[in-house]
């Protein structure tokens, strides 16, 4: 029997600390070779502000980690669907650098934020499998990517899918690309469900990887700081390689997965993109419509939050789908039967897409 992959319940976890663009003005910053930016702390937030979008952004309170932010988007996902978490077949979890304690600088992933996760729900039953996923930015979505082959093959049932990071804890804050970063989690529940009940689902998937020049555009180096101890690494970012890579490769990559579901654009209810960069989102969506010969978008197409959260990694779509879904966002519902189409792009380089339907 074939089945559809369907998203059955969603929760996510907003840390409390909000940091605002002013809380930067006196923080000294400095290029990559160590030198000295002399412009007004005023202008380069403001410049900021200008590009990205981002008002603000949310950091995890020092005494909660990456796992127990999953944990609680999760039961949140759980309650909504009103599964059995027994029944479970597998536990994935996106993330980029595991349990970062505060104060420390070692990365904790053993065991595996999955592991925990199961743990902490309480999940007794062998047959559940948790894993990780490395994937960066897009780690979320390819959990969905997955568990959708894992599903239509008739492998599993039942999957819960987390995205969770705490990237506060592992920016420099002498480098002026670290007021884009943020922390939170984002969880889903994914069950098969015959076709024959259901016209929601996964409509189709587009994964592309480019690693060649491109693999090291996001890495961890050491801190723009002259004295910085060289031992310690923290998140690094070519942001102009990022951006002319995003609007060269993202756009063409979206238009594949719609054309694989084969699925008109006119037909796209919302584009639930990564919130990276409000210029970038921006840009992106502007070129796949020109893709098809459209220059004018449609009005309210792109739902964005990155304005108060920030960029969370791989935390930003289910976060942004949850808050649409539950109708938390002014601006932006979810109608039945609206079609969707999910795209991220982030380390490695990796770029995915998916065509949802509501």
């Amino acid at each position: 029997m074939k089945t559809r992959t369907v998203i059955t319940g969603t929760g996510c976890y907003i840390p409390r600390h909000i940091k605002s663009n002013r809380d930067f003005i006196s923080q000294k910053f400095y290029t990559d070779d160590n030198q000295s930016i002399d412009i007004p702390q005023e202008e380069i937030v403001e410049k900021f502000q200008l590009i990205t979008g981002i008002e603000e952004r949310r950091y995890i309170q020092d005494e909660l980690n990456s796992s127990d932010m999953a944990t609680m988007a999760a039961q949140d996902a759980i309650a909504e669907s009103g599964i059995e978490p027994e029944t479970l077949d597998q536990i994935i979890v996106a993330h980029n650098f595991g349990n970062v304690i505060k104060h420390t600088i070692q990365t904790d992933i053993l065991p595996a934020l999955a592991s925990r996760v199961k743990h902490d729900l309480g999940i007794r039953n062998p047959a559940c499998v948790p894993y990780d996923i490395l994937f960066g930015c897009p780690g979320w979505l390819q959990g969905i990517i997955q568990s959708d082959t894992y599903m239509k093959a008739g492998i599993a049932q039942k999957i819960l899918v987390i995205g969770t990071e705490t990237l506060s804890r592992v920016l420099d804050p002498y480098d002026r690309d670290s007021m884009i970063f943020s922390d939170g989690a984002g969880a889903a529940i994914l069950e098969a469900i015959p076709e024959d009940k259901t016209d929601s689902g996964v409509l189709s998937w587009c994964v592309q990887s480019h690693c060649s020049e491109e693999a090291f555009y996001l890495h961890l180096g050491k801190s723009n700081h002259p004295e910085a101890d060289c031992k310690v690494r923290y998140i690094k970012m070519k942001g102009r390689k990022v951006y002319e890579y995003a609007m060269q490769k993202v756009p063409a990559a979206m238009k594949d997965c719609l054309d694989k579901a084969h699925v008109p654009i006119e037909k796209i209810s919302k584009i639930i993109i990564h919130q990276a960069n409000e210029k970038m989102d921006e840009g992106i969506v502007k070129r796949l419509y020109r893709l098809y010969g459209i220059q004018d978008i449609p009005d309210n197409i792109m739902p964005m939050n990155i304005q108060k959260y920030g960029n969370s990694s791989v935390a930003t779509i289910p976060t942004l789908f949850d808050q649409i879904k539950k109708e938390k966002m002014t601006d932006h519902i979810f109608e039945k039967d609206d079609i969707i189409l999910f795209a991220s792009v982030g380390a490695g380089m990796n770029i995915n897409a998916i065509c949802y339907r509501i």
